[in-house]
């Protein structure tokens, strides 16, 4: 199987998102945001009275994860996706905003995979439960923003060599159905 895996390094071109096709295995390197619902009601918020993000979202990458503490010299605790379902009313505004790549676990909703074809990006998916796995993925974790959420807040991690599914692709095909 590792033959078939596409190594992609963030952020992505138009046509690599592109060329991403929903059952394809990639490996993810490259910088990631971590949100989950709080931050994201947060961001569409400001999107909704016109106010700047605190993060670029234009061709960015979010992770829906709550990441626990580093212990002793780890760069980050635990790390697993979460439920994406619980994003969908969030999603379709931050797609417009311009972000590109979003990575968590689960079905997502007819109006999100829609949203995915009409705006060019790409939902990928990671296994659940193997946030203690993901972790060991991950070589450098900063908060960025919301800090006061605490598990919530935003974080920007890098990756190197994530291995992730595409579920649903830039043409809204969608392999989770």
């Amino acid at each position: 199987m590792k033959n078939n895996v596409k190594k992609i390094n963030l952020p992505l071109s138009e046509e690599e998102i592109k060329s991403l096709r929903a059952g394809d295995v990639v490996e993810l390197s490259g910088e990631v945001y971590t949100a989950r619902d709080a931050a994201h009601k947060r961001f569409c918020d400001a999107l909704a009275r016109g106010e700047k993000l605190p993060i670029e979202v234009k061709n960015a990458a979010i992770y829906y994860c709550g990441p626990t503490p580093a212990v002793n010299s780890e760069v980050i605790g635990s790390c697993g996706p979460t439920t994406s379902a619980r994003m969908d009313d969030y999603t379709p505004a931050m797609l417009k905003a311009g972000l590109k790549i979003m990575i968590g676990k689960g079905k997502r909703s007819e109006t999100v995979n829609a949203a995915v074809k009409e705006y060019g990006a790409v939902y990928l998916v990671a296994i659940g439960g193997a946030g203690a796995l993901i972790k060991n993925k991950v070589v450098s974790n900063v908060p960025v923003a919301y800090e006061d959420l605490g598990c919530e807040a935003v974080h920007k991690l890098t990756f190197k060599d994530l291995q992730l599914l595409v579920a649903c692709d830039s043409n809204g095909i969608n392999v989770l159905k």
